[in-house]
């Protein structure tokens, strides 16, 4: 027995010298394929530049492939990434045009717009931007194909960029939307409950129905309603003594989706 733990305890400092090493080569190994893959990445986007650019769908899956090695085009202002391609101008551009429409629209919504509307007032706005003004020529329908292809996913990687500076803007999800929030007014999740609800009631919606459908006590209910109304998120409207209350900026992006949906229809 006494042999045995001998021989263990002179071979313990070997084998904690091995296992260093082999960890050191393991390492070495993987910064050096991350190194190689990172040479094929920019490879890959200088072959693909145009599309990277110019379609919106590209332009998100090369992101995707950007993620896993660290490497981030949209931060990167001198070099290869921001040079070449620009990405980091484009969506700060774009973020600071996102900025404009949610301080114009403020008054109105109480600080909170969908990601849809602010991509439909940029869209009617006729909004320029790098990529999409890069070709140059072409008719004015071909203009506003071009201006079309800033797509929601666009805005929301801008806003989720001037999001690390501590701007204070910031994306949330309602329902199946996503809202833009530019205000430091903290949402819980009663209020995103309720917006929810008035989402599924055409832009409103009423005590009775979030009681109704959320079982919540009336003080509950009156709680989370009366900031929204506070913030300006939310409107009263009382007819023959019935309260609706209407959440613009969802109702807005009804109307919104059905415009888009017309246009589509056009093209």
């Amino acid at each position: 027995m006494r042999r045995g733990r001998v021989g263990v305890g002179r071979s313990g400092p070997k084998f904690n010298k091995k296992a260093e090493e082999i960890k050191a080569v393991s390492i070495q190994s993987a910064k050096d394929t991350v190194k190689k893959l990172e040479v094929k990445l920019a490879e890959f986007a200088k072959k693909h530049r145009k599309d990277i650019q110019k379609d919106p769908a590209f332009r998100q899956k090369f992101l995707a492939m950007c993620a896993p090695l660290g490497v981030d085009p949209l931060l990167s202002e001198k070099g290869f990434w921001g040079s070449w391609l620009g990405l980091g101008d484009f969506y700060y551009e774009l973020a600071v045009k996102v900025a404009e429409v949610c301080l114009a629209s403020k008054s109105r919504n109480g600080g909170i717009i969908s990601v849809q509307e602010v991509k439909q007032i940029l869209r009617q706005r006729n909004t320029k931007f790098k990529f999409s003004s890069s070709s140059g020529g072409g008719t004015a329908k071909d203009q506003q194909h071009q201006l079309a292809k800033v797509t929601k996913e666009d805005i929301i990687m801008a806003i989720s960029k001037v999001g690390k500076l501590g701007s204070g803007v910031r994306t949330l999800k309602v329902g199946e939307s996503t809202m833009i929030v530019s205000v430091p007014t903290e949402l819980d999740q009663d209020h995103m409950e309720i917006m929810a609800l008035a989402q599924e009631g055409g832009g409103k919606v009423t005590k009775e129905d979030v009681m109704d459908k959320t079982k919540w006590k009336r003080e509950r209910t009156k709680r989370a309603l009366d900031l929204l109304l506070s913030q300006g998120m939310a409107w009263l409207d009382l007819h023959r003594g019935k309260e609706t209350y209407w959440v613009p900026s969802i109702w807005k992006e009804g109307l919104d989706d059905t415009m888009e949906a017309g246009d589509d229809d056009d093209e």
